[in-house]
């Protein structure tokens, strides 16, 4: 306590100083302050090779005719090459650092990432000088990054084309190159946190409840200059169609753009509980639009949160134990399907989910390997209210497992429930697990409330 206390103290006279009379922004560096946080960023554009295809629909529109089994495409088999970019895609990276702990966390626009992409970044990491740190590499979901970097057959063939590895080499390199510039940038700061409501700029695909809550924090030097701007938000990266062959980052590559435009600072976009979650609108004006919209928004929040010393950096982890993965048929084609036709999948996908949690502040967040329905992430918030100021999901984070959705809502042919691979508890087991974590991080008991209990797969359970 006394340390922490040291430590508050020492990054509140650093900016006081720095507003004191002949003191000025950026005169000269903060004084040394060992037990304060320290935060770096850095925003990086990817490295995506000539001819590599984009990722995200299995649309006719975005198919080659014929499979390029000629060899005629350097990087594409299954689909178009990109024709050029609308905008460039990005990993933009933030370290996070005291002398306990240390936390690297990487929004890159992709429309996921599975556990072998990360386990390279965390490897390409190892080899520099740098500190070991629990790693977050959170995919924006945009449908108009680069693909062909996932070694899944069925996901390369279904919407990121066959796995090349010159392809993921790049885009891996691309995050490393973005976690060492932050790590380079890395200095005193203070850290800050507030929620807006966006404007109506999603519909729901279930029709149930969305969540229009954005998320800011805010990381600033104790002078106040910008360091990083990280905000959160449920809507999928859709805005451009199949029909776009130009890599983009979508509307919340727009509205980064436009953000880091503003402040000069990066600017990392982290996904919610997007499962069920579509913009309310299509094509390029509507993409500029909803990213002005959004961007406006989270200026909002910037401006509301008041940022202040951060003492500690609490992480918490679980592996979660999934059923086998299979298919419903029934979700996929219709109620006239009985129930118990499905596909198994096998080694397709894995057999276990980890979720991390970690508390900043007076603000936490969970990770999710994949996309959890909105009606979800809404009761973790709920629960997190009880323990933190602000807390948000970290949805397609570090592994992609599919779609999650509540019990209620697995029974109905769509598309989300097609995509819902572990049956209808496991949305609801992650769920609760989640919550169980963001009572760890406060060292609390979780008590029974509104989320079920441990997870249990067997055929009787409830």
């Amino acid at each position: 306590m006394r340390a922490a206390r040291t430590a508050r103290l020492a990054v509140l006279l650093a900016g006081v100083a720095a507003l004191a009379p002949g003191g000025r922004a950026g005169a000269g560096p903060a004084p040394a302050c060992p037990e304060c946080l320290r935060a770096g960023a850095a925003s990086v554009a990817l490295r995506v090779p000539a001819g590599t295809p984009l990722g995200g629909y299995g649309a006719l529109a975005r198919r080659l005719l014929v499979p390029d089994v000629l060899g005629r495409h350097p990087h594409a088999f299954w689909f178009k090459p990109a024709a050029g970019a609308r905008d460039a895609p990005r990993a933009r990276a933030v370290v996070l650092e005291l002398p306990s702990r240390r936390l690297v966390w990487v929004s890159v626009d992709l429309v996921a990432v599975d556990r072998d992409f990360t386990h390279e970044v965390a490897r390409r990491l190892s080899r520099s000088a740098a500190r070991p740190a629990t790693l977050i590499l959170s995919a924006s979901h945009t449908h108009s990054g680069p693909g062909a970097f996932i070694g899944s057959r069925l996901m390369g063939w279904l919407a990121l084309d066959r796995f090349d590895a010159e392809v993921r080499d790049a885009l891996v390199e691309s995050v490393a190159a973005a976690v060492r510039q932050a790590d380079v940038a890395a200095r005193p700061a203070l850290v800050g946190a507030a929620a807006v409501t966006a404007p109506p700029l999603t519909r729901g695909r279930l029709g149930r409840e969305l969540d229009p809550e954005i998320v800011v924090v805010k990381l600033t030097t104790p002078d106040g200059a910008p360091i990083a701007l990280l905000w959160n938000y449920a809507i999928h990266g859709t805005a451009l169609g199949p029909k776009n062959l130009r890599l983009s980052g979508d509307v919340m590559g727009v509205a980064s753009a436009e953000l880091e435009r503003r402040f000069g600072a990066p600017v990392l976009f982290v996904n919610g509980a997007v499962g069920d979650v579509s913009p309310a609108g299509h094509g390029e004006a509507a993409a500029a639009r909803i990213g002005r919209a959004l961007a406006d928004a989270v200026q909002a929040g910037w401006e509301r949160a008041r940022a202040a010393p951060a003492a500690s950096i609490e992480i918490a982890r679980r592996r979660v134990a999934l059923p086998s993965p299979w298919l419903s048929l029934r979700n996929c084609t219709g109620r006239w399907m009985p129930r118990f036709v499905t596909a198994p999948l096998g080694s397709a996908f894995p057999a276990d989910a980890d979720l991390t949690a970690v508390a900043l502040g007076d603000v936490a967040w969970i990770t999710v390997p994949g996309e959890l329905q909105a009606a979800l992430g809404l009761a973790i918030k709920r629960e997190g209210r009880d323990l933190f100021a602000q807390t948000f999901i970290a949805g397609l984070s570090n592994d992609y497992l599919g779609y999650f959705v509540a019990p209620a809502d697995y029974d109905r042919p769509a598309y989300v429930t097609c995509a819902t691979l572990y049956g209808p508890k496991a949305g609801e087991c992650l769920a609760s697990t989640a919550a169980e974590l963001l009572y760890q991080l406060r060292g609390r008991d979780r008590p029974l409330t509104r989320l079920p209990g441990p997870c249990d797969f067997t055929p009787n359970a409830r």
